[in-house]
């Protein structure tokens, strides 16, 4: 068999590469979707002290073994104020060293290991598909894979560590530790994974494509590139959210900086403890962030305060246009995702409800400046629902279990219905409130207190459905839904009270009467929107009928028979009579 050419064996790094890589993710999705929202819970309610959120971060970066990911959840959680800027940076110690364990274990050599991950993997993926654990085969499945990947890049690599033309490309990176840092570190941000990174330079050193100096070099700037990319993806936060990334950037630059003169003496001190050069790189990459995390424990405070003085806060109005609690970092986590949009149109909802309360109250003073406040407020649901819609759409994009593509469209059918209601206020009821103040118009007594029983019901529906939309109980949907039927009995009622009166030729009725059927009719229309929450939580209770038509039985439609048909019909018979 031909040995293979440089191309080859640099196709098969490459995809050995990039198979590490998915492995990597794979685990930390995995783990993230079996156990996220349980991990944010636990973060967010065991920061109270400094070395509890160290420890609370040397846990979940090694379940996750992604301390990227750690990073975005406490940035999220300072930046809406759930831990303080202390406690999140003491949870990034933690998650850094964290990750180290979850490269220490899978430096080890066990590829018995691998069927036992791939068949563990298949089987807990496949019985569980009903729950969210079967998240955890994909992470077993990952795992293997990052033996595999392994084994492949020390196996393919193996020939160019006894290649000239390797030996020339990498000395010049062995003389200049700084370029090999910032080489690594570009190819860290690159990757996202600082775990991958330095599994990788493990292997090449394994394989001695590089030496264990230069591979010291490479790790430093793996710590470094680590950290870059939650700086980049938290840009747009608020200054408390992005203190977090700041100061773990911050410990990085200065650890890495404060160890790079002393690289060539971390050699022989990593040569005497057991292991061969590929061990030595894991350790150092072990030891480095448990005495970076040491010397920078105490001094968070100072870590704090300095961040605060890069990131100052910026002193501005609360834009309700924003949206408060759409956690761009829960999309590893769907049903911790899901939580934050369903918060932000319950949001919406609140906003829906205080148009509501206004219309009635511009209906009755006819306020023109109440009726623009209303229409502002529309605004303000438009805007919020783009940002839900937009949301939805890059959740959309994740893989959903049953239950969460049903809550997931449960979501976006009462936002869009909000939406519709935002609209029939805006469109219609401040338009009629318009023309009834152009006019100075005003309802009869008895009209507009019809209205406003109407109304009040109305709104009785609308906090129903809040609750129906958090909680999917099926009582509260029935009784919802039965109310839909009782508010078209008592507009009904209303419009025929309302022509009584116009027969009696009351002046404010005469006056009003298009504008007060018009609004019943608008009253009616948006409680249909806010009753559709109910409807599929009582077809999946199977409390629906199929149709709400009588069964009748189909009418059977005889011939015509003509006058020249039945003389015909009747020759034909006295021609079938025996003789």
């Amino acid at each position: 068999m031909n040995e293979p050419n440089a191309s080859q064996i640099l196709l098969q790094i490459v995809g050995a590469v990039c198979l590490l890589l998915w492995g990597v993710n794979m685990v930390s999705i995995g783990l993230n979707r079996a156990f996220g929202t349980a991990l944010r819970r636990f973060i967010s309610n065991s920061t109270s002290n400094r070395f509890k959120a160290f420890g609370v971060g040397v846990f979940v970066a090694t379940l996750l073994q992604s301390s990227t990911a750690a990073s975005m959840i406490v940035s999220s959680f300072a930046a809406r104020n759930v831990i303080t800027i202390t406690g999140a940076i003491a949870v990034m110690l933690g998650a850094d060293v964290g990750t180290t364990f979850a490269a220490q274990f899978m430096s080890l050599d066990i590829a018995w290991l691998i069927p036992v991950l791939l068949a563990a993997g298949y089987v807990i993926n496949k019985s569980m598909e009903e729950s969210h654990y079967k998240h955890v085969g994909r992470s077993f499945v990952g795992l293997a894979l990052i033996f595999i990947s392994l084994g492949m890049i020390k196996t393919v690599a193996a020939p160019l560590g006894h290649s000239d033309v390797m030996r020339e490309i990498m000395e010049p990176l062995s003389s200049q530790p700084l370029l090999a840092l910032i080489l690594a570190a570009l190819f860290t941000w690159l990757a996202h994974s600082s775990l991958g990174s330095v599994l990788l330079f493990m292997s090449f050193v394994h394989a001695q494509m590089i030496t264990p100096q230069l591979g010291f070099a490479l790790v430093l700037g793996a710590n470094i590139g680590g950290v870059i990319a939650p700086v980049v993806m938290t840009l747009r936060d608020i200054p408390a959210g992005r203190r977090v990334a700041l100061g773990n950037l911050l410990t990085r630059v200065i650890g890495v900086f404060a160890c790079l003169p002393f690289l060539s003496y971390i050699g022989p001190l990593m040569a005497e403890l057991p292991g061969d050069p590929a061990r030595q790189l894991v350790n150092f990459h072990t030891f480095f962030n448990i005495i970076l995390a040491a010397c920078f424990l105490p001094f968070i405070g100072p870590m704090t305060r300095l961040s605060e003085i890069i990131l100052p806060d910026r002193a501005r109005d609360e834009d309700e246009s924003l949206p408060r609690y759409l956690d761009p970092t829960a999309f590893a986590t769907p049903p911790a995702a899901l939580a934050c949009v369903a918060r932000e149109t319950l949001r919406v909802s609140d906003v829906i409800q205080r148009m509501m309360r206004d219309t009635l109250e511009a209906l009755r003073t006819n306020n023109t400046h109440l009726v623009q406040s209303i229409r502002d407020q529309e605004s303000i649901v438009d805007s919020l629902y783009e940002s839900i819609k937009n949301y939805l759409a890059r959740l959309s994009s994740h893989a959903l279990d049953k239950h969460e593509s049903k809550r997931y469209m449960q979501i976006l059918t009462f936002s869009t219905n909000l939406e519709h209601i935002g609209d029939i206020i805006d469109k219609n009821l401040m338009e009629m409130a318009s023309k009834k103040i152009r006019n100075q118009d005003n309802f009869s007594r008895q009209g507009f207190t019809e209205i406003s029983d109407l109304h009040h019901r109305v709104m009785d529906s609308m906090a129903l459905a809040q609750n129906v939309f958090m909680t999917g109980d099926v009582k509260m949907a029935r009784k919802l839904f039965e109310e839909k039927a009782v508010l078209r009995s008592q507009e009904m009622q209303a419009a025929e009270s309302h022509f009584r009166r116009l027969s009696e030729g009351v002046a404010e009725t005469i006056a009003t009467s298009s504008l007060h059927l018009d609004i019943l009719r608008d009253l009616r229309r948006i409680n249909s929107y806010v009753s559709l929450i109910a409807y599929p939580i009582l077809e999946e209770a199977k409390e629906l009928k199929p149709t709400r038509l009588r069964t009748t039985k189909p009418k059977v439609v005889k011939p015509k028979i003509t006058k020249e048909k039945k003389e015909l019909d009747e020759s034909g018979s006295q021609d079938e009579k025996p003789n």
